[in-house]
């Protein structure tokens, strides 16, 4: 099957973009963390600032007062992450993100893992068409057929990569720049959406047959998993 270009730049919205049958509950929430977003997320700061919340703690200003948010910001963004399982589930989900809200894949996540065992790769990869199927009826997921089968063929090129390398970890992490590098489109941009290193990352993950990693959803993937640190100066989440 033809692979979609899921990651066409922050102003544009990926062919697809979830379908008739996949409503899109939060188009209204327009902050998300900063480095992905698409035309119906803007971005209105790019996370470049920060705000004092109610309980007098120094925050990006993303999560505004949204409870969910603000707890994925304090418990997981851009914290380090090593479980194999984990990054997987988060390269997965951030494909599912492309030309949606980060906060609609964030509540409907629960359902992901029960819909996808757990984002276990071993599973996953021998997912065939009675659970693609499945899938597209699943309605507490995002029944875009090309993004359900990316993930299933992510899941065997997982495993080619743990074959490779000893597990995901070790691989991904290996891409960890050492020094903060700057936005490729916007050199002047506070918080980049795409850098050299998402950039040769994904073209490295397409290379040995990955789907939906464009350079984006890669950046996107390290903020999160915290490769690089992007909680904004002042914020007291900020590592360095």
């Amino acid at each position: 099957m033809t692979d979609p270009q899921p990651d066409r730049g922050a102003t544009r919205r990926p062919p697809g973009g979830g379908g008739a049958t996949d409503p899109q509950p939060d188009r209204g929430a327009t902050r998300r963390p900063p480095g992905g977003g698409g035309a119906t997320d803007p971005q209105p700061d790019r996370g470049a600032t920060r705000r004092t919340g109610a309980d007098g703690r120094a925050r990006c200003s993303w999560p505004g007062d949204l409870p969910d948010y603000v707890a994925y910001h304090d418990d997981e963004w851009g914290r380090p992450v090593h479980d194999d399982r984990r990054l997987f589930e988060k390269l997965c989900l951030e494909g599912f993100q492309s030309g949606l809200s980060w906060l609609t894949i964030l509540r409907k996540r629960e359902n992901f893992r029960a819909a996808f065992a757990d984002f276990d790769p071993a599973v996953v990869a021998e997912y065939g068409e009675a659970e693609v199927e499945r899938l597209l009826q699943d309605a507490g997921i995002i029944r875009h057929r090309g993004k359900i089968e990316a993930t299933i063929n992510n899941a065997g090129r997982a495993l080619e990569l743990i074959d490779e390398r000893g597990s995901l970890d070790t691989y991904l992490w290996s891409w960890q720049p050492t020094d903060r590098e700057p936005d490729l489109r916007d050199p002047a941009a506070s918080t980049p959406a795409l850098t050299a290193t998402s950039t040769s990352l994904s073209k490295d993950l397409k290379r040995r047959g990955w789907r939906f990693v464009g350079p984006t959803t890669v950046y996107a993937f390290m903020q999160a998993m915290g490769l690089v640190d992007d909680h904004v100066d002042g914020c007291d989440w900020r590592r360095s």
